[in-house]
């Protein structure tokens, strides 16, 4: 009888663990859907170029940078007026593309609206064109 309890107990307590939400990491989408729209690619390899694009981009949008570390390709800011934070990380691909990934969050909700990245990729794109020809 001592055995049946302690392996409910167990199978109980391991089944606790579990969960099948996909809000366990604050999230109602899946993580591919999410990283599709927080990416984008460009033609470049000038990684340098880019993360001087984003600083720009997030400082026109409202951040605060708050950390940026060129060898990482990470800029974090935070926006006081929208009360968020945005982390963007460049990554080179192949010598011939750098892919862009942004997450943002409001508090410690993730932000999951696509218009809100296409929003922060347009204004990016334009940076990225203006700096490519030395427009200030």
């Amino acid at each position: 009888m001592k055995k049946i309890l302690l392996s409910i107990a167990i199978i109980l307590s391991l089944s606790a663990c579990a969960s099948t939400h996909q809000d366990v990491l604050g999230t109602s989408q899946s993580q591919v859907q999410m990283r599709n729209y927080q990416s984008r690619s460009f033609d470049t390899n000038d990684k340098a170029l880019v993360l001087r694009a984003v600083v720009s981009t997030m400082q026109d949008l409202g951040f605060i940078i708050d950390r940026a570390d060129e060898k990482l390709g990470t800029i974090s800011g935070t926006s006081y007026t929208h009360a968020s934070k945005m982390t963007v990380s460049i990554r080179v691909i192949n010598n011939k593309q750098i892919v862009v990934r942004a997450n943002a969050q409001v508090g410690l909700q993730a932000i999951e609206e696509p218009i809100a990245y296409q929003n922060f990729f347009n204004a990016l794109g334009q940076s990225l064109f203006l700096e490519a020809h030395e427009v200030e």
